[in-house]
């Protein structure tokens, strides 16, 4: 007998809809599963046959195909033990066939029945929604994540006596209700915050200068001196996450395995800090089947790449082009996939091996050469791509020993999400979202200058020896310091701010 039932898989950090036929029929014993399944589908068939007589079910003694269509996309993970237990119980008759065409189910069994968590619940239930689906089975623990999805009926099961009593109505429960209000996306909740920040003044109007715009930064310093506790800050003065973008990095966070079960909608914006060992793969995405990469993990929030010279050369440059697109594209030869990685990048290091270069109190103990061989792990494009470089010098005496006065963070996120709100207004239909993203047209439109600023900026460029790329990105830079002044147009002092932004890395590089 044949039965169906629907379920589905991840391709990138999207679903799709995976229609699993089950065909029982006589002939030797045989358990097969097709449909271009990797090995942990290949699995399933142990798992399901033990699943089905721990349960006190019988499992037929038939020849059984099970098939994953369509056939020629690889289907990965146990997530379709649940849907392959159910279609043998159904084409058994031991279970009621349900109306494939608006039902879809997922989840992975254990030996004893249990219904197990599975990855990438909230991308398989919009796809469901998106597919005209309107149920969904899931395991009790991915419950709150699938009811993220407003219009879509989410029933969870623990066991697959449950799933199987669901589906024959003997045990109708309600769908479970979950409301997105509930999680307050305008009201962030950080475990750390500005106000505990002693000195370093000019570092924190960096900082929201950085995070009114949506622009690199690159912190240079003695170590002790701070780098690391103001970068993991960053993240508490950005605007609130809108829904959309939340469910575009919860999507991710899904998908990699990485959603904490009591954390069913990402409220915050994501911090991301790789060791200096990750891999090109780690850092961007890969593998056969491409997964996201921490570029991707701090879509929407922020990528620290903490003693950035000790990072894999390599893995750097394939910053390239996340930091001008938004984006990360991986080409295999079975498919190609693009994902979302629109960050802002926050790099720290030391100005030379030792540490103690631009240190007042300490003596830098490195050769020229040695601190040239050190510098010179950071290419010039990619010190182009990072609008902002400032330098972190070491506290003093009386800034250590005194208490904490700084602004709280949340009086620094007004003040930015007011100037994010300016940018929105400003690029309406236009595709952009603050200023950092704008191109060389943009540029023309909302950077006008006056005469003065115009010989302000000639006068610069021939001393600090611009590129091109660093020349538009002082006046990205200049066009935010004026939103946060509430400047219409760019003034000398905001262009002169905008220059000392850019002066460090010709200080040290040359």
């Amino acid at each position: 007998m044949l039965a169906r039932i629907d379920s589905a898989a991840i391709l990138g950090i999207d679903a799709y809809i995976v229609e699993v036929e089950i065909d029982t029929m006589s002939g030797t014993p045989a358990f097969t599963v097709v449909g271009l399944p990797d090995a942990a589908v290949q699995e399933s068939r142990e798992r399901v046959r033990s699943a089905i007589r721990n349960s006190n079910y019988e499992f037929p003694v038939r020849r059984i195909t099970a098939n994953l269509a369509p056939a020629d996309t690889r289907k990965e993970g146990p997530l379709f033990d649940l849907p392959i237990a159910l279609g043998i119980l159904a084409a058994t008759q031991q279970a009621e066939q349900p109306d494939y065409a608006t039902f879809c189910a997922v989840g992975e069994l254990s030996l004893d029945g249990s219904v197990r968590p599975v990855s990438g619940v909230l991308p398989i239930a919009l796809g469901a929604l998106k597919a005209g689906k309107e149920s969904i089975l899931v395991p009790a623990a991915n419950a709150r994540e699938a009811a993220v999805v407003q219009g879509l009926k989410v029933y969870p099961v623990t066991t697959l006596v449950e799933a199987v009593d669901l589906l024959t109505g003997t045990d109708k429960p309600e769908p479970f209700q979950s409301d997105v209000g509930e999680w307050d996306l305008l009201q962030p909740h950080y475990e750390i915050d500005f106000a505990d920040v002693k000195g370093q003044e000019h570092v924190k109007r960096a900082l929201e200068v950085a995070a009114g715009g949506g622009h690199n930064l690159l912190m240079v310093g003695p170590p002790g001196s701070g780098k690391s506790m103001l970068a993991k800050r960053l993240p508490t003065v950005l605007p609130p996450l809108g829904l959309e973008e939340a469910l575009e990095t919860t999507k991710l966070y899904s998908v990699s395995g990485l959603l904490r079960p009591d954390t069913p909608l990402m409220t915050t914006r994501a911090f991301r800090s790789p060791h200096h060992t990750v891999s090109t793969a780690g850092l961007v995405g890969g593998g056969s089947m491409p997964r996201p990469g921490e570029v991707s993990l701090a879509h929407h929030g922020v990528l620290f790449l903490d003693e950035l010279p000790e990072f894999n050369r390599d893995a750097l440059e394939v910053l390239r082009q996340p930091l001008e697109d938004g984006v990360v594209t991986i080409s295999r030869a079975a498919t190609s996939l693009t994902f979302p990685a629109r960050f802002m990048l926050v790099a720290a290091m030391n100005p030379c091996p030792c540490g103690y270069a631009m240190d007042p109190v300490r003596q830098c103990t490195c050769l020229d050469q040695q601190v040239r061989r050190y510098l010179m792990r950071i290419s010039g494009p990619l010190l182009d791509r990072i609008d902002i470089h400032v330098e972190v010098p070491r506290l003093k005496e009386d800034e250590l020993m005194a208490q904490p006065k700084g602004e709280p963070s949340s009086a620094i996120r007004e003040r930015v999400a007011g100037v994010r709100e300016v940018q929105r207004q400003r690029f309406a239909g236009r595709g952009l979202f603050c200023n950092a993203q704008m191109h060389s047209k943009h540029l023309r439109e909302f950077c006008r200058l006056s005469e003065d600023v115009k010989a302000l900026l000639k006068t610069a460029i021939q001393q600090l020896n611009l590129s091109a790329r660093a020349y538009d990105r002082v006046l990205k830079l200049a066009r935010t310091i004026a939103d946060l002044a509430g400047a219409p147009d760019i003034g000398v002092t905001h262009a002169a701010e905008a220059f000392q932004y850019r002066s460090l890395d010709r200080k040290l590089w040359g």
